[in-house]
């Protein structure tokens, strides 16, 4: 086992644990990266070595065995406006700093999953920004292009994700400090419903819209975490019951809303238009039917957020170090804080009632809608735009986040490949108040159809085995698993689709199956074989193919292919592709358990 190139997932890290690494050898592998990267913006302050080193030696095998502690050896970071016992808190502002007595509800929670804590992120001063560079701290380096800004305000919680250092972070997000980031650095970003996670022991910046968010290398690696930290906190009187978080397979037949061609915003970056195009036809494929609708009405409660009510809320966290010591606040924050200390409660009031007038504007399209989905950010800024600029270009980026809390949403940003400039593309899926977990299986189904990288490393994405139950077919289908140019967004997937075929699950095979990529064919494609010893689950997707035409898709498959009998990871059994074992003597032997799209990419 090569630790030193172990990509930073849940499964790679315990599937590593269990054939025999020692979890404090992991923590030394961990800190060999920090200083491989070589970012000093990344940490405020990095926990001893040898004290998470001894934690991770008092970890008992027995409760990774058993899955009692779900979290079992999983490295993580916090963003610094979140407390961890004896560990002082900053929020960017060492004016500001005191230690904390005990660890906030998320990490304490964490703590009894068995993650370990290696340190505190860099952020924008109290949490004030969406560039990640409003800080008298030396900002952290994107992971993908050090020329663009890192993103904030949850800037070091996302890079350190991204340079593949630990397997988590936590953030925090009021204006999208948990989505900007995930999209700047090729990440998965989880803004979770508001008090589905305490905030007991979070520096606020706007306590009525703020949540703590997750950041991860996968979707499924950021839906654990989170299924962690959530739980009711009676001490917070924010908090709501836990909604349902179980993850089952995207219905047939669900809408999406996209802002329409009139209100849509890119500020004249096309390339980026081109690449939220080809997310609008991977949601088509998954089975989505795309609704274009006007953004202006969630475009005005955006502008809310920095207007009236809400600014005079930043200002009460700040009043006393304003009054006190107002040059330990960062220029471009005490700008904007400061223009809270002139509004009076008439205009907070104002603010609160213009606010519920535009939520009622928009309730049409979220009733007629099952999620909204929007680029992350129009186009991305570099640090040449912030200098000239520190005002606007961080006000752009929070196009299509500022809204979302302040309507009570949840929201999950996921990578969405690569722009045709070679940066990361992203889009964010947007669900109502609880809806978390339908989020999260939307999520998971796009990202099987999308090969990518993970963060700023070559190692392909390799969907996680933990997938949602499957949706069923009804008596009028029968299931088809395919491996290879039949899934979603590959070239014979219309061959599915033109037959009015539905996907059912993104998922894997038992672990009995090679794969090989077939030498001669026209298209591209692979060839699953079942062998006796030595095999690997391979990743698949489950479709519904109407009865009445399955013999016109069987008529369009020929030698060395055929329809034969697959066995799912979950035991079960369902049509699909096989390959002749005589094909595979001349074809090449490729990495069954990445599978077909991280091969091809």
């Amino acid at each position: 086992m090569n630790i030193s190139t172990l990509a930073m997932t849940f499964d790679n890290i315990h599937s590593a644990y269990r054939a025999g690494l020692n979890a404090s050898a992991l923590v030394e592998e961990v800190y060999r990266r920090i200083s491989q990267v070589d970012d000093d913006g990344i940490f405020l302050l990095l926990r001893d070595k040898d004290a998470v080193r001894a934690e991770a030696e008092q970890l008992s095998r027995a409760e990774l065995d058993d899955g009692s502690r779900p979290l079992w050896g999983i490295p993580y970071v916090i963003k610094d406006n979140i407390d961890a016992k004896d560990l002082a808190t900053t929020a960017g502002c060492e004016a500001w700093s005191y230690v904390a007595a005990n660890d906030a509800f998320a990490v304490a929670a964490l703590r009894r999953a068995g993650a370990l804590l290696i340190g505190k992120t860099n952020l924008d001063q109290f949490a004030t920004g969406l560039v990640g560079v409003r800080s008298f701290h030396p900002p952290p380096i994107n992971a993908i292009d050090p020329s663009l800004v890192p993103g904030g305000s949850s800037s070091g919680s996302a890079v350190a994700v991204a340079q593949n250092i630990v397997a988590f972070s936590l953030g925090t997000d009021t204006a999208g400090s948990g989505r900007v980031p995930a999209a700047l650095n090729n990440i998965v970003g989880l803004k979770p419903t508001l008090g589905t996670v305490s905030a007991s022991g979070v520096v606020p910046a706007c306590r009525s819209l703020d949540t703590i968010s997750v950041f991860a290398l996968t979707v499924a690696d950021a839906f654990n975490a989170y299924e962690v930290i959530a739980g009711y906190d009676e001490a917070d009187a924010w908090a709501v019951p836990t909604p349902a978080l179980a993850m089952t397979a995207v219905s047939a037949d669900f809408t999406v809303a996209v802002p329409d061609a009139g209100s849509i915003v890119f500020e004249g970056d096309t390339i980026q238009q081109a690449a939220f195009a080809q997310s609008v036809e991977q949601l088509k494929s998954a089975g989505a039917t795309v609704v274009p609708v006007d953004f202006e009405p969630f475009y005005e409660v955006a502008r809310m957020l920095y207007e009236g009510a809400w600014v005079t809320e930043r200002f009460c966290v700040l009043e006393s170090l304003l009054n006190d010591n107002s040059d330990a606040v960062f220029p471009v924050t005490r700008q904007i804080v400061e223009a809270g200390r002139q509004l009076t409660a008439a205009d907070a009031f104002r603010g609160i009632y213009k606010l519920k007038e535009l939520a009622r504007k928009v309730e049409p399209i979220l009733a007629d809608v099952d999620f909204l989905c929007v680029p992350s950010i129009p186009t991305p800024v570099s640090l040449a735009d912030i200098t000239a600029d520190p005002v606007a270009p961080n006000s752009m980026l929070g196009t299509y986040t500022n809204f979302v809390n302040l309507l009570n949403l949840c929201a999950l940003t996921i990578p969405a490949g690569l722009r045709d400039d070679g940066l990361p593309a992203s889009m964010t899926l947007i669900g109502k108040a609880g809806k978390d977990a339908d989020l999260a299986s939307l999520a998971l189904t796009l990202e099987a159809a999308i090969p990518r990288k993970l963060g700023a490393t070559d190692t392909p994405l390799v969907v996680s085995q933990a997938q949602p139950a499957a949706a069923a077919c009804d008596p009028t289908e029968i299931s088809l698993a395919v491996c290879g140019a039949h899934m979603t967004g590959l070239p014979l997937n219309h061959q599915l689709t033109d037959l009015g075929a539905r996907l059912l699950q993104a998922t894997h095979t038992a672990a009995v199956y090679e794969l090989y990529a077939l030498s001669n064919a026209a298209v591209p494609k692979p060839g699953m074989l079942r062998v006796s010893s030595g095999g690997a689950s391979v990743p698949l997707e489950v479709w519904a193919v109407p009865l009445a035409r399955f013999g016109d898709f069987i008529v369009q498959v020929g030698s060395p292919l055929s329809i034969g009998t697959v066995e799912l990871l979950d035991g079960a059994s369902v049509h699909g592709f096989l390959v002749e074992a005589s094909a595979t003597e001349q074809s090449e032997k490729i990495d069954a358990a990445a599978g077909w799209r991280a091969y091809i990419s």
